[in-house]
């Protein structure tokens, strides 16, 4: 009987390997892509729809409301670019995700508790709890695997791990 000798298997892409020493992140599933890509254009097309009109408007802008409109403006940008590159640009929609759940946390919730909370205050808490679909879009297990359980990348390099100098 013939023998075909078959391939070695293909490694898997879902987890990490080394190229050239340094550890390459493991590739989310292609569905896990996907479900990234939606929440990246909920978010920089939603601000794109919102922010871009004003940041081009006419108006003159007080320190901190055209700070924010410049940082809302390019969040939208990074996020619209996670299209392109969704597991790289991850960190956008952790920092969205982060800074919503502490203005919850810190402003919202003790007002709401005191029965504080009102008009715009009521208004921007409502605005903000949209991020509920970008905290569901986000792949937590690979999160938590890259930027948790990940060994830290070094702070220095060793000396005997610098090129020689020509």
């Amino acid at each position: 009987m013939l023998h075909i000798p078959q391939p070695a298997p293909a490694p898997s892409t879902r987890e990490p390997a080394e190229v050239h020493g340094a550890r390459v992140p493991a590739q989310l599933a292609l569905w896990q892509l996907n479900v990234l890509r939606v929440g990246y254009l909920f978010m920089g097309g939603g601000l794109a729809v919102v922010t871009w009109p004003l940041l081009f408007a006419d108006k003159q802008w007080g320190l901190t409301e055209g700070t924010v409109q410049c940082l809302l403006v390019g969040m939208s940008i990074l996020a619209l670019l996670g299209l392109r590159y969704p597991q790289r640009m991850l960190p956008i929609l952790l920092f969205e995700v982060a800074w919503k759940l502490l203005w919850l946390g810190v402003i919202a919730l003790p007002l709401w508790w005191d029965d504080r909370l009102d008009g715009a205050t009521r208004e921007q808490a409502g605005t903000i709890l949209w991020v509920a679909i970008i905290i569901a879009v986000i792949p937590w297990r690979h999160v938590f695997v890259q930027y948790v359980m990940t060994p830290a990348e070094p702070w220095r390099r060793r000396h005997t791990d610098r090129t020689p100098r020509p």
